[in-house]
């Protein structure tokens, strides 16, 4: 999995593979294995070069921040396979618009139904992907006009989970 990634406004290119033990992690071309255990809820626990770190998301309306043993950092995390269709979608705010899966992972949560009236960033689904959830926001005001993926479902990167009209 490859993922454009903002840390405190700086962008970073990192790619993921699952190892023996853990995650290779290679970013801006420097390589890690990466231990991670979800040690509760939007937080994880990451092993790298046998130094432990505590990363804890917090997110607001509009922003994701990432803790990392005490430090506030502002993250945001794209997978350039549906980013680039979701930059083109989002220039143009008429006819309907298609939810796309941002990264390979679970739906976990469906939050509103078909036929109900949504605000634009109003949270649709939750999919979770590396024991990390992520909300699917509406990208415009408007009705939803069809729920494609159901909760329980295993989904991948660019794959539909809604219609909103």
């Amino acid at each position: 999995m490859i993922y454009d990634v903002q840390i405190n406004g700086k962008n970073h290119r990192l790619e993921l593979t699952r190892a023996d033990k853990g995650w290779r992690c290679r970013v801006d071309g420097c390589e890690a294995i990466v231990n991670a255990i979800s040690a509760r809820h939007d937080v994880l626990s990451l092993l790298i070069a046998g130094k432990t770190y505590e990363v804890k998301r917090e997110s607001s309306a509009t922003d994701i921040y990432l803790w990392v043993n005490g430090v506030r950092y502002t993250a945001e995390v794209r997978d350039p396979r549906s980013w680039r269709s979701r930059r083109g979608a989002a220039s143009n705010e008429a006819g309907p618009k298609k939810l796309l899966a941002p990264m390979p992972g679970k739906v976990v949560r469906v939050l509103i139904q078909a036929e109900q009236a949504v605000e634009a960033g109003q949270s649709i689904l939750v999919v979770e992907a590396m024991k990390m959830q992520n909300e699917i926001k509406s990208p415009k005001k408007g009705t939803v006009q069809k729920i494609v993926a159901a909760e329980g479902t295993n989904v991948n990167a660019g794959d539909v989970l809604a219609i909103v009209e």
